[in-house]
């Protein structure tokens, strides 16, 4: 569910609306699935769609939507500074398990590193270490 929530949040982003076809390829799903996913989300409140197949976002699901691509974006660039091999593909597998607050801390952690002349020197140090071993 988060994953359609995020992606329909970037779409929106962009178009101010979404479509059923984008988010299927977009997430390599069936339309089929698009659609029961779009009930079930605007049950909950977090959309909005028309017989016409567009979807928008409400205020809720737009504040979520956010937070999705922001929980992804830190985990995504913090893995990448780790110099993970696949850093989407392990963001895909942990994202959804960590907690609003375990986000927070490692937002702050990587703003930290890249801002601060003695993060960039960490950061330098640990890229020395990483590549002795």
């Amino acid at each position: 569910m988060e994953d359609y929530l995020e992606m329909t949040y970037r779409l929106c982003s962009e178009n101010d609306y979404a479509r059923v076809g984008q988010l299927a390829k977009l997430l390599n799903v069936k339309a089929s699935s698009v659609s029961k996913m779009i009930v079930k989300l605007s049950q909950l409140g977090y959309i909005k769609s028309d017989r016409y197949e567009s979807i928008k976002l409400t205020d809720t699901g737009t504040d979520l939507g956010r937070y999705l691509l922001k929980r992804h974006e830190t985990i995504e660039c913090f893995l990448e500074m780790l110099r993970s091999p696949d850093a989407l593909e392990e963001t895909e597998l942990i994202e959804h398990s960590l907690g609003a607050e375990t986000v927070s801390s490692l937002s702050l952690l990587l703003d930290l590193l890249k801002k601060d002349e003695v993060g960039e020197k960490i950061l330098e140090k640990f890229n020395e270490l990483r590549e002795r071993v």
